[in-house]
């Protein structure tokens, strides 16, 4: 079982700046991609950016440029800087990780509970 926990959502005016956290525990063997992304809702969800262990990342084209991720892997854990937040922004974030438990294990999807972000105009 592997649990991901995100903290540092909230509410914000336009311009502003948020930082997620996202730290995963339980039986993790090692860590493949972690990531973010957001989802209105009765849309689909989708990528913010991710991030691999050994540090290449991927950007959404509507955040690339504001926000920035990063990654500790001796903590397991995913940060996600977000500056120059907009009103479009608003939206649920969740954290997710590609989690191998064991040596020569299958990689495994898992997903954080989601924490708000609010833009306020």
């Amino acid at each position: 079982q592997v649990d991901l926990v995100e903290s540092g959502g909230g509410l914000v005016q336009a311009g502003g700046s948020l930082r997620l956290s996202c730290a995963a525990s339980g039986s993790i063997f090692t860590i493949n991609k972690m990531g973010w992304y957001r989802q209105t809702p009765g849309l689909q969800r989708e990528l913010v950016a991710h991030i691999t262990s050994d540090g290449k990342t991927k950007y959404a084209d509507s955040v690339r440029g504001r926000f920035t991720i990063a990654r500790d892997n001796t903590k397991n854990t995913v940060y996600l800087q977000m500056n120059n937040l907009r009103p479009e922004d608003t939206d649920v974030f969740y954290c997710y990780a590609e989690v191998q438990l064991g040596r020569g294990s299958h990689l495994y999807a898992y997903w954080g509970q989601g924490t708000q972000v609010t833009v306020s105009s």
